[in-house]
């Protein structure tokens, strides 16, 4: 009697770190085609925001795609105009580039939003840290040093931030206003008054002393956002979809004190009141950013074709972790509404052909109104 042996066999996991690529190809070989997470070439991961988390913030939010779960954290910090010391900024409002009654249109309008991104990289007032040494994955273990990947994600995060605009100038500025006869009183300390000073009293004086005077900026709001991975997901490409998304929610629910220049302190004050706190001022149409990458088939396995002539080749939106480490061609692509490009990185290959690229364009236009929606229902 002959025994035959059973066939050696492996789970799913175990295959996948043997073999990464044989194992993807045969999954995506059948028609339809289907990930190891059963989605679709073309289909992302759902979203789940939940905003105002850290009661200690301005701003908070967090935010899972998948199996990614990330925090971010928005807090502000005041910087006075004195200490900026190498760069000079606008103090007076006739320099904002504003018509006599603060409008802002046309050309003029162009401008000015020119001059804020300037200024704003110019004073450092958006200062985002992405720490990645939380235990989120196996090859981000806690306690270690800032790895170069979180390095790189941070100045990928501040350069979009300063490319679209998100965060508005208006909204950063920390007035001296010249007190006058109109002057009202807010919760015990007034925009052109001193503190507790009755608004009724000394008003003859105060309208003197500030007759001639120009509003003026005296200090900025200074944001730190500290963005936390709690778990990963993502590969090193794909990192940015969570945190940029964590990024806008917590901007979004990001509210900042009422504040003012005490000419006799020499200082700002806030009230302390949250309910006068003020929304932080961000453009309208905010980007939204979606990852994707190129897997290449072994050539016995060819299938699906996503570029022009490349029968093996397959475009795969939103990779997860395990997809974009077997993908050779990786890029993230930043749009606005209507399909307005505001940034687009890639690294490796030349695969993505005119074809290639108008698929991942309407995919990113579907995932940012989907971003969007998210966005609006916390």
């Amino acid at each position: 009697m002959t025994i035959v042996p059973a066939p050696l066999t492996f789970p799913p996991h175990t295959h996948a770190k043997v073999s990464p690529r044989t194992y993807l190809s045969a999954h995506l070989r059948h028609q339809p085609p289907l990930r190891p997470s059963a989605r679709s070439p073309t289909e992302t991961r759902p979203i789940n925001i939940h905003s105002g988390s850290l009661s200690h913030t301005h701003g908070s939010a967090v935010v899972r795609i998948g199996d990614t779960a990330v925090v971010c954290g928005v807090r502000g910090e005041i910087l006075r105009g004195e200490d900026i010391a190498d760069h000079e900024y606008r103090r007076y409002e006739d320099e904002l580039g504003r018509g006599s009654d603060g409008s802002r249109d046309g050309d003029r309008a162009s401008k000015e939003e020119r001059e804020e991104k300037e200024e704003l990289v110019q004073l450092g007032l958006l200062v985002p840290n992405i720490e990645l040494a939380t235990g989120c994955s196996p090859h981000y273990l806690p306690g270690a040093p800032p790895s170069t990947t979180a390095q790189a994600l941070t100045q990928r995060v501040l350069t979009l931030l300063h490319a679209s605009g998100a965060v508005r100038m208006d909204g950063l500025r920390i007035w001296y206003r010249p007190p006058t006869s109109a002057s009202t009183h807010h919760g015990g300390a007034d925009w052109g008054t001193e503190v507790g000073q009755d608004a009724g009293q000394g008003m003859d004086e105060t309208a003197d002393a500030g007759r001639g005077e120009k509003a003026e900026v005296k200090a900025f709001w200074t944001l730190y956002i500290d963005i936390l991975f709690l778990s990963l997901d993502h590969g090193a490409n794909g990192m940015i979809d969570a945190a940029w998304l964590a990024v806008l929610a917590a901007l979004r629910d990001t509210r900042l004190h009422k504040a003012w220049w005490h000419t006799e302190l020499d200082g700002v004050l806030c009230d302390p009141d949250p309910e006068r706190s003020t929304a932080l001022l961000l453009r309208e149409d905010l980007p939204i950013v979606l990852s994707f990458g190129v897997f290449k088939a072994p050539s016995d396995d060819g299938a699906h074709a996503s570029g022009e002539g490349k029968e093996n080749h397959f475009l795969l939106t939103d990779p997860d972790a395990f997809e974009e480490s077997v993908c050779e061609e990786t890029a993230t692509i930043s749009v606005f509404r209507d399909g307005k490009i505001a940034r687009i990185e890639k690294n490796g290959g030349g695969t993505v052909g005119m074809k290639g690229m108008r698929e991942v364009m309407a995919r990113a236009e579907e995932r940012r109104m989907e971003c969007i929606q998210a966005l609006k229902g916390v």
